[in-house]
């Protein structure tokens, strides 16, 4: 019993009602939307007027504090995040047989949408499936994380991002006008991330596609969700028929000759003592992606639609997660 009271007291802690109308910055956020947008003052009134701070959520960007930590903790962290093998230990959650089983099963769930996008948008739909698949686990894991009190936490309780998430609370109350839903029952992560693809508001009102055609923009509907993602692709320049990525040999074990990484780009001819382990037909620029795995370096090539995958995630490592699930799935697929 007493463990369970004190969770509850946990969860009390992390989140408390407060009345933003009381926060100048609150009140020219309201003075906007109705100006500029045309939102009720007296709707918008009553929804800062009682929000549930989210302690938790606004924990994830609160400054950064540096602790001298003891030999013990330094000792334990070392254990838990040897120096090399950073890729095992991301791959180890996101590329895993269970992902790709459950990617082909969401396939074939939604195969006539799938061909639908990929006829319209031109994106393998092994690419779209596999972002929904590693941002979501194919919608099972959507957030629960109130957006609207979230957004409203984070953008006026003290923070190094305030700025962002206030621009992005607007894109929501905007898009809760537009698309004529309640605010208050959307839920998402601790950032206010949407739908089975995990879309902020800017990039939800930006790229959201209603494909089912029902008037209602809804990125928790699979339709919508796998349209919007391709939509998303798309628009941040995929090329149609190119290819992503392939693994490329060197000499040794581990990779420094080069700076890597998907915002540095080579002409192939620079990178001496690299080449493809397979016939590779690309003559563009190249990005080189090193891959830190426990006994040595995995080193790729990405071409332009790795780094299309990037600004969906500014990371190539969560491109590359992408990019394998994709193949897993095609490969078991076939």
């Amino acid at each position: 019993m007493t463990r369970v009271v004190t969770l509850l007291l946990m969860f009390t802690l992390m989140v408390y009602a407060k009345d933003y109308t009381q926060n100048s910055k609150t009140m020219q956020t309201i003075d906007t939307l109705v100006t500029k947008h045309g939102l009720d003052r007296d709707v918008l009134e009553l929804l800062f007027s009682d929000v549930d701070v989210q302690e938790s959520a606004l924990k994830f960007f609160l400054p950064k504090v540096k602790k001298k930590r003891t030999p013990q903790e330094q000792a334990r962290l070392n254990k838990l995040y040897p120096k090399y093998g950073a890729w095992d230990r991301y791959a180890k959650y996101k590329v895993t047989d269970k992902r790709v089983e459950q990617g082909i099963a969401f396939l074939k769930e939604h195969q006539k949408t799938f061909k639908k996008v990929e006829k319209i948008y031109s994106i393998p739909q092994e690419y779209v499936a596999a972002i929904i698949g590693i941002e979501t686990v194919y919608g099972r894991n959507v957030g629960k994380y109130p957006v609207f009190d979230t957004l409203s936490t984070l953008a006026y309780e003290k923070n190094r991002r305030n700025s962002f998430f206030e621009k992005e609370l607007q894109h929501f109350l905007r898009l809760s006008h537009t698309e004529g839903f309640d605010p208050k029952e959307i839920k998402g992560s601790y950032a206010g991330a949407i739908g089975l693809g995990q879309f902020m508001p800017s990039s939800y009102e930006a790229y959201g596609v209603d494909f089912d055609g029902d008037g209602k923009l809804r990125l928790h509907q699979p339709k919508d969700a796998i349209a919007s993602v391709a939509n998303y692709l798309k628009k941040n320049g995929w090329r149609k028929g190119e290819p992503i990525a392939t693994r490329v040999r060197y000499d040794g074990m581990r990779f420094n000759k080069y700076k890597t990484g998907y915002k540095k780009t080579y002409k192939r001819i620079q990178l001496k003592g690299i080449a493809p382990k397979k016939k590779w037909n690309y003559h563009d620029k190249v990005r080189l992606i090193k891959l830190n795995k426990e006994k040595y370096d995995e080193l790729w090539y990405g071409a332009k639609n790795f780094y299309v995958i990037t600004r969906y995630n500014h990371s190539a490592y969560y491109a590359m997660s992408v990019h394998q699930l994709a193949v897993k799935i095609k490969e078991k697929m076939q």
